[in-house]
């Protein structure tokens, strides 16, 4: 019976503001070592034995970043499957077209379902506790995993249990009923992470949901499925799939059903849920504080700090959060940081910018980075993969210098097809339809200078798209 780990990759993140934004969450904040969350999730699943490949439910707009990263560290070459929602359903949705999704093919599959965003430090632990659980995944359990308390914790959900037999589920509790849970024993932190045949948890769906595993039942029906050498991808059809109820898996069924079963573990689990909690992933010096990036301090403690690109400097400050990033800076209380969220949604509620986007944004073709904006000009860096290509397109208001920094640029212009090399440069007017390629086998680099009335992302008409985009 073969094992296929099921990876959810979405939501915001909004604790983790300014590095996380909507277009750019949680799973893909890379760590001191260079990976992201989402890689090493990949890792975690891909690395247990018995694995035949390696399911990603996300969402559209996020596939071809998480394809980039995927493919960064999926050096054994496993066959990876995509799940592409057009919106969030919640946790239930993902689960169920996942579950339904593996059973058309390969009935009777295990399933291990994994969140994108967590952090698990001991692989062989966690190894050995995927093997317990499949073990009772075998006997047509749910498992959940119960990570053992070593503190009494607010942030999580709890499971009570005795041996591999849940009691009961709890919501997220107050310190002191937090306190009592820990000295028990009988209580372990919900983590999110689920096995369970296939079979199993769609007969489960039928009885607590089926309103949402019937409407996921009908909606890859009528979904678009792509194959080819060890990839499949599976587009969710947005019309059917808003008709999927939205809850999560712990609510529609887990908390309902009589088959779940735990297994205790001890895997250096986190959810990394805020700046106090990714902070503690980075060594203290003998001050206590934890340095990501240059920074120079006098007379400070207890502070953790972050930049992406400038030197920082603090004087005399303590138990302080500091994250830098090039367009946004976060200063918090470090038993405050609970409450960035509030900054993240009221951006949002302003319809601010810094919610969704960082100064360089990623697009499947590469990425561009917005290097200055002023009164009628603005300025980014691209960079176009070998190979990509971006759309063909037109732009009403402005009018574009495109300079080759490195590579070489194939170049539709109006009628006029051409090739640009390094040190070389083009002028696409206001009206005209025009393309950017990349036909060589190392990265484009140029700078785009823009000019006109109106510089804003929707200023675009595409007329012919390599990733389904008109």
């Amino acid at each position: 019976m073969s094992l296929i780990p099921v990876i959810l990759c979405g939501g915001a993140g909004s604790r983790l503001w300014p590095v996380s934004r909507e277009a750019h969450p949680k799973p893909f904040i890379r760590l001191g070592d260079g990976q992201s969350l989402l890689q090493k999730a990949f890792l975690r699943g891909a690395n247990l034995p018995d694995v035949t490949q390696v399911l990603t439910v996300t969402n559209r707009e996020f596939f071809f970043k998480t394809e980039d990263e995927l493919r960064e560290v999926n050096r054994n070459q496993l066959p990876i499957s995509f799940l592409l929602e057009p919106f969030g359903r919640n946790t239930a949705a993902a689960v169920a077209a996942a579950a339904v999704h593996i059973a058309e093919k390969q009935p009777g599959t295990i399933l291990l379902i994994l969140p994108s965003d967590h952090l698990i430090h001991d692989q062989q632990a966690f190894s050995e506790a995927v093997s317990r659980a499949i073990q009772l995944a075998r006997q047509d359990y749910l498992v959940t995993f119960g990570v053992r308390p070593n503190a009494p914790e607010t942030r999580y959900g709890y499971i009570e249990a005795e041996a591999h037999r849940v009691i009961r589920f709890v919501e997220k509790p107050d310190a002191a009923t937090a306190a009592a849970y820990f000295e028990s024993g009988r209580f372990f932190w919900n983590s999110g992470m689920f096995c369970f045949k296939s079979s199993t948890v769609m007969e489960e769906m039928r009885i607590y949901c089926p309103d949402i595993i019937e409407a996921v039942c009908t909606c890859l029906a009528r979904s678009r499925i792509s194959e080819g050498k060890g990839f499949t991808l599976c587009e969710l059809n947005a019309e059917c799939f808003a008709r999927v109820p939205e809850n999560s898996i712990d609510y529609a069924v887990m908390e309902k059903s009589s088959r779940v079963a735990v297994v205790p573990c001890n895997i250096g689990w986190s959810d990394v849920g805020s700046w106090d909690a990714l902070g503690e992933l980075s060594k203290a010096d003998g001050n206590g504080n934890c340095v990501e990036g240059e920074a120079l301090l006098h007379d400070v403690e207890n502070c953790f700090i972050r930049s992406d690109e400038r030197l920082i400097g603090a004087v005399g400050v303590r138990n302080l959060v500091i994250v830098d990033t090039p367009d946004a800076l976060l200063v918090a209380a470090k038993n405050r940081v609970q409450d960035v969220k509030y900054l993240y949604n009221e951006l949002k509620s302003r319809g601010h910018e810094a919610h969704k986007l960082h100064r360089t944004v990623h697009r499947p073709w590469g990425n561009y980075t917005v290097l200055e904006v002023g009164n009628r000009y603005k300025i980014k860096r691209i960079v176009v993969k070998p190979g990509a290509s971006l759309s063909l397109q037109m732009h009403y208001h402005r009018s574009e210098h495109w300079i080759v920094v490195s590579g070489m640029a194939k170049v539709v212009n109006g009628e006029r097809e051409m090739l640009v090399g390094a040190n070389e440069s083009t002028y696409i007017p206001a009206g005209h339809r025009h393309r950017l390629s990349n036909p060589g086998v190392l990265d484009l680099v140029m700078i785009e200078v823009q000019s006109g009335e109106y510089l804003g992302e929707d200023d675009i008409v595409r007329f012919e798209d390599n990733y389904g985009r008109v």
